[in-house]
């Protein structure tokens, strides 16, 4: 490797030595993000925002195929209508951002700089609901909001981000149930089946639910360096904001009735999970099915005579079953190799002057770092089913370590140590006492991640006060 490929790579901190460096490393020499102006924001650089575009179209596509249209509500929410659910409010008021002027004039009231949209949508739905006839109401938008966070990181926690938000209606608690429920599945479909990371499904303490919500839904992913992410949320509101909001409907019986809703969300975050769960030490991993390029081409000797035709020509051919590129460029092939390697692109195809005479090419895959060589006659169908062995992997490697940083507790000493020496995920009992959970979170800074979708028990005690254990906790330190 030549002396500026070698100093290209180390400006990734490895992992093992600082993860925080690593990840900062990575985001911004693989051309994610650059920082923006305010502190907390985030200029989302062109192979950033068509990786988050790729996400967005399949969660899009999904959204739409559940029965849902898409909306745009307004940035701005006035104090007085923010104010009307009053635990919604509590939950929010320190990350809200407020408009106090226009131009010079100073606002007769305060208006809040969209930190999530439950308040517009009920307002809107206290005014377009009036009969069963009227629902469900299953709308989805993708946008942006602004939630004023102390600690910053590019896509895990940002000054402002962007997400996509549904807000359902219903007629019955049942149905908003069942909305719930579906959406959490939608969310876990995209996650593991596009962007290779396992989840586990649960349901948030009373605590750790959103603000005002009946229930919260989420799905948990194990990072690297075994903190947890929560990837995906899906809240069941009852009629808490129907009340508060006095959306009703006249049903069969011409009975008045509160709508039960619903609330769900996804957002930019889901990328810092993309960075942390299948990241090296040589840069970013990207999951083929959401890859902007599945493969790059690279000449090899391409001043030779007939090398770059023949790389157009595989590339022309190629582009009709994956998402191909070419590096044309005057740089060297080393520099280009270590170029895809950081930006993560699953498959390298290397073609020079012997490749061509043997009518071959030759793949490497990002995810192990193997060769193959490939005769041109059989690359579009081994293409494709390598960029399937790539998902696949990626997602078992992703298994196999978060199986491996799951750990058993029963004690409270065995909680501690598993948190000081090893990280991940810990399975405990708890017996649904808030003070256990904040004397968990106090002495250890672990917090409990979701309840998970199964009668598993671990033991019969609360791992925390030793009686009765009422249901099996995931903890993890997260971000």
């Amino acid at each position: 490797m030549g002396k500026k490929n070698k100093q290209f790579v180390e400006k990734i901190t490895a992992m093992e030595e600082d993860f925080a460096q690593w990840y900062t490393d990575v985001v911004k020499q693989a051309e994610l993000v650059e920082y923006g102006q305010v502190r907390g924001t985030m200029i989302i650089k062109p192979y950033g925002y068509a990786i988050w575009e790729n996400i967005k179209d399949e969660l899009d596509r999904m959204i739409k195929a559940t029965g849902h249209s898409n909306v745009a509500f307004p940035l701005f929410i006035p104090e007085s209508l923010l104010q009307k659910e009053k635990d919604h409010v509590e939950g929010f008021a320190p990350e809200v951002a407020w408009v106090t002027h226009g131009g010079d004039e100073e606002l007769v009231e305060k208006i809040a700089v969209r930190p999530t949209s439950e308040v517009l949508f009920c307002d809107y739905y206290a005014k377009n609901i009036h009969s069963y006839r009227d629902l469900p109401k299953l709308y989805n938008q993708w946008g942006n909001v602004v939630r004023w966070e102390k600690t910053t990181r590019p896509f895990l926690r940002s000054s402002e981000f962007h997400w996509q938000e549904g807000h359902t209606a219903h007629a019955t608690d049942e149905d908003a149930s069942k909305e719930t429920d579906r959406m959490l599945e939608v969310y876990a479909d995209l996650v593991e089946n596009y962007l290779a990371i396992p989840v586990i499904r649960g349901r948030k303490t009373d605590k750790e639910k959103f603000a005002g919500a009946k229930y919260t839904l989420t799905i948990e992913a194990l990072m690297h360096d075994g903190k947890a992410l929560q990837s995906g949320t899906s809240h069941h509101f009852g009629s808490g904001f129907a009340e508060a909001f006095n959306i009703t409907y006249l049903d069969e019986n011409g009975k008045s009735q509160f709508a039960h809703q619903t609330s769900w969300g996804l957002s930019t975050r889901i990328m810092g999970a993309l960075i942390m769960v299948h990241g090296d030490n040589r840069g970013l991993v990207v999951p083929p099915r959401i890859a902007p390029t599945q493969a790059m081409i690279v000449p090899i000797a391409q001043h030779k005579e007939g090398v770059l035709d023949k790389a157009y020509e595989l590339r022309d051919k190629l582009k009709e079953i994956v998402r191909v590129d070419i590096d044309a460029s005057d740089k060297m092939p080393g520099w280009k190799f270590n170029e895809y390697e950081m930006k993560g692109i699953p498959v390298r195809i290397e073609m020079g002057p012997k490749d061509i005479e043997n009518e071959q090419v030759v793949l490497v895959r990002r995810d192990t770092g193997e060769k193959e060589f490939v005769a041109l006659s059989e690359l579009t169908d081994r293409l494709p089913l390598l960029l399937e062995e790539i998902h696949q992997n990626l997602y078992q490697s992703a298994l196999s370590h978060r199986n491996e940083m799951t750990t058993v507790a029963t004690n409270m000493d065995e909680f501690k140590q598993t948190i000081d020496e090893k990280g991940g995920f810990i399975k405990a009992m708890w017996c649904g006492d808030l003070a256990c959970e904040e004397k968990i979170k106090e002495d250890t800074t672990a917090t409990s991640r979701c309840i998970p979708n199964s009668d598993e028990k671990v033991s019969d005690t609360c791992v925390c006060c030793g009686k009765e254990a009422k249901e099996l906790v995931f903890w993890a330190k997260a971000y």
